[in-house]
Parts: structure tokens; C-alpha cells; sequence
């Protein structure tokens, strides 16, 4: 049996990696989540209309209760903090809250007796607005996690389809998707030869071309990306070069669209490609290839055979270390693309500080995290199933 001091020396060698990864990464990851289905903020400012509103069938007319409930709570609302985040929050989820709200809290504080809220506003006789109410008065939700695919919850509480034109997180997700995939077949067009080339050098040539390779990483992905705004300008290097070579007549369309885009995060993420094949590309025997010649295989032949089989997981490797990046990236679309090549980045940046709205920023991140889970996983299987035929 292991002594009790070494069992303490293991777990004190571990415990500074499980705090690292419990404070950077699974307490952010738990907010992340808390901030996507939590809704406390109308639970909270109207307590009274909270409780009225358990036993209502959010069909018929509310009762009596819950409009003196209503009453109370708006009365008792003394911050006007508390009043605007409430008004945000039932305003996204049943327009005309704005206006309504505000004469109803003015009439509720000039008033110390009963109020008929119909005759403050006509409104209020709708269901609508009574059924947006006790709908948000749960502390958690779905909602926002069915809004960032352009899902909702209908009046009877069946999930369906946003109505077209009120959302497109669905299409900017699938744009960030064949982005992330096109910066992936790029990088690994250009990856794999170049890796072959670095693997296939030696001496000060190797160094060189691993140096090439590295240089971008040493250096601020804003100033890459400022460079590229640079060179991909009408009158920037590149144009300028084609045209002094007469290959073109006129400025070709490369900044602020989707062009630009791939070319500058074809760049920027081409190390994550190179490296791990390279890695896997040094630990082939040299004499492969030559025996593969020997035995009358052709050099493509002997590439497809030999040598690409080989190499697989490091391609694999790379592909998800690129695209997983790409998913995210945020800056190079916002300086190189146009309104219809931004990514879900910079929805989740506009939710985060535009409207201040938390909880949306957080669902679409969680639908984000959760799509690179999978593709980990599906790497993983494929990882496994390949050393089990290996």
C-alpha cells in the first residue's frame, strides 16, 4: 500500500493544474452557462405578480390578482437601473413594453388607490402582454439557447421557426462554418507541401523555412491583420504587382469581402497546419518512399500509398487545431470582410457590449462550444479507431 505522504505528494504535484484548469476554465465555462439560461431579473423586480401569475393558464384573462400584484410591484420599483432592465427584458420578449411600461409605472407612483390598468393603456386587455410577463417570471429559461439557432416557443410552448427576417444567427452560424471549413482545405493545401519541403531540407535551409513558418506567430494578430488591410487594398502590393505584370486591367476585389477574409486567416492560421504535419513528417523513415520507387511505384503513386497514409494524423491534427480557431476569430472579419462576412464572433461581441444583453452572448457561445465538442469527438473516435487497426 502506498504510503500516505507519497499520496499526498501526487496529489499536491495535480492540485496546481486542477485549480489552474477549475478557475480558467470550468468556472468561466459554469458563468458562460448561468448567464445563457438564467432569466431572474423579472422574478426579482415583481415578486408579487410572480407568485399571482403560478396558477394562470396564460390563456385567459388574467385575474384581478395578478393586475393589484402588478400594481404593487411597479409602485415599489424606486431605481430606475432596475426599471430599464426589466423594460429591456420584457421588451425582447413582446414588442411595445417600452411605452407601455412607462406610462404604467408613471400612472401606478401618481396613484395611492386602485388602478385600472386597461384605462391607463388599452394594452393591457391583451393576453399577449400579461402572457410575456408570466412567461419570464421563471429564473431559468430556454429561451435565449432556442434564439441563438432561430428557434422559439409559441404560444402554446411548442418550439418552432423565428419568424424569417427577426433573426439570423442560423445563417451567420453556417457562414462561420463554411468559413472556418474553406480556411481549413486552404491551409491544408498549402500546409502539406510546405511541411513536405521543411521535412525534406536540412541544415540552415530547414531553420530558414521553420523560421518562415513561425515568424507570424511571434508577432500581434491585430498587426497581421492591419498588414493584410494593407496588401489587399485597390492600390495595394498585390494589385499593384499584377498590374505592373499586365496580368490585370484593373483592381481586383480583395478587401471587404469574403475573399479577403479567407486569404488573411488562410495566413494567419497556416502555422497550426504546418507544424503538426511537419512533426509527423520527421518520424517517417527516409526510406520509404525510395523503396516504394524501388518497386516500381511512381511518385505520386508512391505519395498516395506511402507516404499520405502516413501522414494522416498530423493533417488531422492540424485540421482541427485551424478550424477550431477559425470558429472563433474575430478580428480579421471585422477588418477584412464586409456586413455579410461577419462571423459569430462579432454577433456574440455586439449581444456582450453592443446591448448589453449577457444572455444571448452566452447561448450562442454555448452553441459554439458545444459544435467544437463535437468535432473533438469525432476527431477523437476516429483518433482511436485508427491505432486500433494500426
Amino acid at each position: 500500500m502506498t504510503p500516505f505522504w507519497q499520496r499526498a505528494g501526487h496529489v499536491a504535484l495535480v492540485l496546481p493544474l486542477v485549480l489552474f484548469l477549475g478557475l480558467f476554465f470550468v468556472w468561466p465555462l459554469f458563468t458562460v452557462l448561468d448567464q445563457a439560461v438564467s432569466d431572474p431579473v423579472v422574478s426579482r423586480h415583481l415578486p408579487a405578480t410572480a407568485a399571482a401569475s403560478g396558477a394562470w393558464d396564460r390563456k385567459s384573462a388574467p385575474s384581478a390578482e395578478m393586475r393589484e400584484a402588478l400594481v404593487r410591484d411597479l409602485r415599489a420599483i424606486d431605481d430606475d437601473q432596475m426599471l430599464g432592465d426589466l423594460v429591456r427584458r420584457l421588451n425582447s420578449a413582446q414588442p411595445g413594453f417600452r411605452t407601455l411600461m412607462k406610462k404604467t409605472v408613471t400612472a401606478a407612483r401618481d396613484s395611492d388607490g386602485q388602478l385600472d390598468l386597461a384605462e391607463v393603456d388599452p394594452r393591457w386587455r391583451e393576453v399577449a402582454f400579461w402572457r410575456a410577463i408570466a412567461e419570464a417570471t421563471n429564473a431559468y429559461t430556454d429561451r435565449n439557447l432556442l434564439a441563438a439557432i432561430d428557434l422559439q416557443r409559441d404560444p402554446t410552448g411548442a418550439i418552432v421557426m423565428i419568424p424569417e427576417g427577426e433573426s439570423a444567427n442560423r445563417a451567420i452560424l453556417l457562414r462561420t462554418f463554411l468559413v472556418a471549413t474553406t480556411v481549413t482545405l486552404a491551409t491544408c493545401l498549402i500546409g502539406l507541401p510546405y511541411a513536405m519541403l521543411v521535412a525534406s531540407s536540412v541544415g540552415w535551409r530547414r531553420q530558414l523555412l521553420l523560421a518562415a513558418v513561425l515568424l507570424p506567430l511571434w508577432t500581434s494578430l491585430l498587426v497581421r491583420t492591419t498588414a493584410w488591410y494593407i496588401l489587399l487594398q485597390d492600390q495595394g502590393l498585390i494589385n499593384s504587382a499584377l498590374s505592373a505584370l499586365g496580368l490585370i486591367s484593373r483592381p481586383l476585389p480583395l478587401l471587404f469581402n469574403r475573399t479577403g477574409v479567407i486569404i488573411a486567416m488562410t495566413h494567419v492560421l497556416l502555422p497550426f497546419m504546418v507544424l503538426p504535419i511537419y512533426s509527423v513528417l520527421i518520424a517517417i523513415p527516409k526510406n520509404l518512399v525510395p523503396a516504394a520507387a524501388s518497386l516500381g511505384a511512381s511518385p505520386i503513386r508512391a505519395f498516395v500509398h506511402v507516404l499520405l497514409p502516413l501522414t494522416l494524423r498530423g493533417i488531422a491534427s492540424g485540421a482541427l487545431l485551424v478550424f477550431m480557431a477559425a470558429l472563433g476569430y474575430y478580428i480579421t472579419p471585422a477588418l477584412i470582410g464586409g456586413p455579410k462576412d461577419q462571423m459569430i464572433s462579432s454577433v456574440i461581441a455586439f449581444y456582450a457590449t453592443g446591448s448589453a444583453n449577457w444572455g444571448m452572448a452566452g447561448a450562442l457561445g454555448i452553441v459554439l462550444l458545444a459544435a467544437t465538442l463535437v468535432l473533438y469527438g469525432i476527431y477523437g473516435r476516429l483518433s482511436a479507431a485508427n491505432t486500433a487497426r494500426a
